[in-house]
């Protein structure tokens, strides 16, 4: 596993960009918190080709780009959270790598790390998805998960059997 390529120490507010939902109500709490937190925001789309995949990339007739498609939905991403408003200093950036391990390698120098719960590819009933549980349990800085509104799970008691559960 290599690690992921994170351009120059990012610092900050690091926001995790998919696309969804989530990830633009993410978007929008890094722009609340950063006068707080300090910022600037990065907001980060990750890409990555699973070498099972790769053949059917350059296959004849595909005309796929992977990282021109993670822009792009960064861009709308950024558009539907801010409108014409953008933060001052917001940096957009899209990162070959797999997702927890590009956010992970972008907190050791990040000031907290922003991320939803769930993105385009979970399975719904999850509290938590791969990316957001990998980011909570191995970032360098704080993090924030959001939660949808209406998610029944989210903020469930737990009876004290289940908090000393390993």
């Amino acid at each position: 596993m290599s690690e992921a390529q994170v351009p120059a120490p990012v610092q900050g507010i690091v926001v995790g960009v998919d696309g969804s939902p989530l990830s633009i109500e993410a978007l929008k709490w890094a722009a609340r918190l950063e006068p707080t937190v300090g910022g600037p925001i990065t907001a980060m789309a990750a890409w990555h080709i699973p070498a099972s995949s790769a053949g059917y990339v350059s296959y004849p007739g595909i005309d796929w780009n992977p990282e021109e498609d993670a822009a792009t939905l960064l861009q709308s991403a950024l558009k539907e959270a801010y409108g014409d408003q953008q933060p001052e200093g917001l940096r957009a950036l899209t990162v070959e790598g797999r997702p927890a391990q590009v956010l992970v390698r972008a907190s050791r120098d990040a000031t907290m790390l922003v991320v939803g719960s769930r993105g385009l590819g979970g399975f719904m009933g999850m509290l938590l998805g791969s990316v957001s549980r990998a980011v909570a349990e191995h970032a360098s800085c704080p993090v924030m998960v959001l939660h949808a509104q209406g998610d029944e799970q989210a903020g469930e008691s737990l009876d004290a059997q289940e908090l000393t559960r390993s």
